[in-house]
């Protein structure tokens, strides 16, 4: 699997955040976990629409690239691991970790609020998370 740019910089995030240089700051982490536990919350409830609205444009575009599916639907074919609680949310500039009990999201600050860029993360020795949804 060839990592993509936009996977690079979840990785450079994720090493900054894990090294010190982030922190939840605040009200920032609290939209970040907002926006990650509404997006896994919409999949729950199998409501791609509201899922889709909770992702960043890149991440929507190529989700819905591979067979060219509307994202409602191909979102809710990823089968994407359950959510959970928030366990822990890193937030770096303009960009978000979110770590559930049962998955892990990244997520990137836009105009209109936090957008997920990745979803169905897990982490791996000394290498980027491998993420079931990302952005180009």
């Amino acid at each position: 699997m060839s990592i993509s740019r936009g996977c690079r910089g979840l990785l450079v995030t994720a090493l900054a955040v894990t090294t010190g240089c982030g922190a939840a700051a605040g009200e920032r982490g609290d939209a970040a976990a907002a926006a990650a536990t509404g997006f896994t919350y919409a999949l729950q409830r199998a409501d791609g629409r509201q899922a889709c609205a909770l992702l960043a444009p890149r991440t929507l575009d190529e989700l819905e690239k591979p067979e060219q599916t509307p994202c409602a639907q191909a979102v809710t074919e990823e089968r994407l691991p359950a959510g959970g609680a928030v366990r822990r949310v890193d937030v770096y500039g303009g960009q978000a970790r979110v770590v559930l009990t049962g998955d892990t999201l990244f997520l990137a600050h836009f105009p209109s609020g936090w957008k997920v860029t990745a979803a169905g993360c897990t982490p791996r020795p000394e290498q980027p998370y491998d993420c079931t949804i990302k952005g180009g």
